[in-house]
């Protein structure tokens, strides 16, 4: 059974959702950032970046023992094990997946948290900041617009890359900026938002 090391966070969330569309077996491990519980030094050995999400699988490849951090990382390894499609054994859909997914990570989910920071957070009212990240957000709303105009889901069928910008999308795009002016989005939210696995990962973490 897998550990997910897991807070209410954009990747806790993307980790979480990730699991349970793998269908793999887990048990959440409540990390609790708000009480510094991720500096725990036994913590600290399975993420040494001391951030959430981690994730433990005591069968990983070989039968060995392994630990993850990074959501990205752990949506891969997940959608690998899982081996049921959402991240694809095809070396040209694997490419469009991998693209989406580093992007999802390394992009749209970094920018989007220091929107989150300036307009949600932060208890100083910095008006260049906030103008700043409204513009980047809506830049890669604007992005995703018009990819989804044409695609059902960013990488062709449903995969861990969307997972990877499903939670900012959520978090950010539906509550704080609207998605009245990115119809394809709304639809590729509002699709994903129904999946079970999306509920459940959603749900209650207790």
């Amino acid at each position: 059974m897998l550990d997910l090391y897991f807070f209410t966070t954009d990747n806790g969330y993307k980790a979480r959702q990730g699991v349970e569309e793998s269908g793999l077996p887990y048990r959440i491990r409540l990390i609790n950032i708000r009480q510094r519980e991720q500096f725990a030094p036994d913590y600290l050995k399975i993420s040494p970046g001391h951030k959430i999400p981690a994730l433990v699988d005591p069968d990983g490849p070989g039968g060995s023992r392994i630990s993850l951090c990074e959501s990205g990382a752990i949506l891969k390894y997940v959608g690998e094990k899982a081996g049921n499609g959402i991240y694809p054994t095809d070396p040209l859909a694997r490419l469009k997946v991998e693209q989406w997914l580093f992007w999802g990570s390394a992009t749209f989910t970094t920018l989007a948290q220091q929107f989150g920071f300036f307009i949600r957070r932060n208890p100083e009212d910095v008006p260049a900041a906030k103008r700043h990240y409204t513009t980047v957000l809506r830049d890669m709303l604007g992005t995703l617009e018009t990819h989804l105009a044409d695609n059902e889901y960013v990488a062709g069928a449903f995969s861990v890359a969307d997972i990877s910008i499903y939670p900012d999308v959520h978090l950010h795009g539906v509550n704080d900026i609207g998605l009245a002016e990115y119809p394809a989005v709304r639809r590729w939210h509002d699709a994903i938002e129904a999946r079970p696995a999306t509920q459940r990962a959603w749900g209650p973490h207790q």
